[in-house]
């Protein structure tokens, strides 16, 4: 491995062995290195094991320029900057040069008349991996942003417009020899399209038709949402047909991954004065709820409903639980399906309604219907039919129970005595015998009652009734 710090110019450089290579040949060996000592390639990427991540592997060995196509919140922009791992820690350059040309192999100007004028005695800069990738959002991007422009400054200074003396660089140049990424590119005018596709198959920049070329040396990436990458005029063909790859990213295949990525992206420390027990029925409608979301006849399938929506929701429902116990100062904060009636506030604005619809419904009637939908899946799941008979029976004689997200874990317990065998559902949900972990379960049983149009429900003030 070489000691960087003691490489300073061109001369010591090829004392140490050092050779050039290509940004997709060292994405290639790095790739290789890491799958033989069977390292973790994307850390922090959950679920895309056996689908995504081999599809990123194969197009990096092939050498291509990727398009990462899905839909909102599918950690398109996570992978693309994931590959930043698999670049070499640092690369040498010819310090002073602005494209970080390579000193073996200079490509600009400038570079070339250090190197012709300094020999062996050039000096070298290293660049290390972190500063080797560049992002840019499509809208409102032009061609001078990502190619060039010509520099009037410079020709005010009596540099020829035909020379690369006059340019001034765009980001994609400048990352010559890394990883440049443009999200949502159907969003990309069309005249940077095409300066695209040139670079993707010729490799070169070419600025307001002068003849100045540069034989650039970069991996380009592409993220973009089906619905505008397919849609005809998007997306000009030639810059499709050159790029080399299309990985289909996806939302979780199976619940517990979806809970898997929303307790690792929340980031909340559950710890601390009043500690949050979060009950897995309680993480599981969460999830669930954006399940529903995503297959609702009233939510936009073509946009999706990111993982932002759980992620969201699962801080807020948390949030809620963290408050009652400061408020009512209990010991735990165990969230509750009362809780969840505070999601609203997380939840607007991330769901995109189907105006196609033959039945309209307001977000907020979308977000409620999913979360009824979502326990009533979940509650299934734990509750036999026969348990639910036995209670909703006992609720047709006339009971009444008033729950809410400010009532104390304590009160539980003596409201209940009027429905026993919601009590004992309760015990059979969760054993503990702590009064905070007992209310969430036994309002989770109470829900899921209603879901089954067992019992109604009104809510005012912050109380919710459940009766027949």
């Amino acid at each position: 491995m070489l000691d960087i710090s003691k490489i300073k110019t061109l001369r010591e450089l090829k004392a140490a062995g050092w050779k050039s290579k290509t940004v997709k040949q060292e994405l290639h060996d790095n790739l290789l290195r890491l799958l033989k000592s069977h390292d973790e390639l994307f850390p922090g990427i959950i679920g895309y094991e056996d689908t995504v991540i081999p599809e990123i592997c194969i197009a990096l060995l092939a050498k291509h320029d990727m398009l990462f196509l899905g839909e909102k919140g599918q950690a398109k922009s996570r992978l693309m900057r994931g590959l930043i791992r698999l670049l070499d820690s640092h690369i040498p350059y010819v310090a002073g040069s602005d494209l970080h040309d390579d000193p073996l192999n200079p490509m600009t100007r400038q570079a070339r008349r250090i190197v012709a004028a300094e020999g062996d005695s050039t000096p070298i800069a290293w660049w290390p991996r972190e500063e080797r990738y560049a992002e840019r959002l499509a809208p409102g991007t032009k061609f001078a942003d990502l190619i060039g422009e010509i520099d009037p400054a410079k020709l005010a200074a009596g540099t020829s417009m035909s020379t690369e003396d006059a340019l001034h660089f765009g980001l994609i140049p400048r990352m010559h020899r890394g990883i440049f990424a443009m999200n949502e590119v159907p969003e990309l005018d069309e005249l940077v399209q095409v300066g695209l596709f040139n670079i993707l198959e010729e490799r070169d920049v070419q600025i307001r038709g002068y003849p100045v070329r540069f034989d650039i040396d970069v991996v380009i990436l592409f993220s973009a949402n089906p619905a505008t990458y397919n849609r005809s005029g998007k997306v000009i063909p030639q810059l499709k047909d050159r790029i080399g790859s299309l990985i289909r990213t996806h939302y979780p295949r199976e619940r517990e991954t979806g809970i898997a990525i929303m307790e690792q992206e929340a980031g909340i420390d559950l710890d601390g004065e009043f500690p949050v027990r979060v009950p897995l029925f309680m993480k599981e409608i969460c999830e669930q709820i954006t399940i529903e979301a995503r297959k609702s006849d009233f939510v936009d399938a073509q946009s999706g409903v990111s993982a932002r929506f759980s992620i969201s929701n699962y801080r807020t429902m948390i949030a809620s639980a963290r408050r009652r116990a400061a408020l009512l100062r209990e010991p735990t904060a165990v969230p509750r399906i009362s809780d969840l009636a505070h999601i609203a506030a997380s939840s607007l604005g991330k769901l995109e309604l189907d105006l196609m619809s033959s039945h309209q419904m307001t977000e907020q009637q979308v977000i409620e219907s999913v979360q009824v939908a979502a326990v009533r899946k979940v509650f299934d799941e734990y509750c036999d039919e026969h348990g639910i008979e036995e209670i909703s029976s006992l609720f047709g004689k006339g009971v009444s129970i008033e729950v809410g997200d400010m009532l104390a874990s304590a009160d539980y317990a003596e409201r209940l005595k009027r429905v026993p065998p919601a009590w004992e559902k309760a015990f059979e949900v969760n054993s503990s015998s702590d009064p905070a972990m007992r209310a969430s379960c036994v309002e989770f049983v109470l829900a899921g009652l209603y879901a089954h149009e067992k019992i109604s429900r009104s809510a005012r003030h912050g109380r919710t009734s459940y009766e027949t």
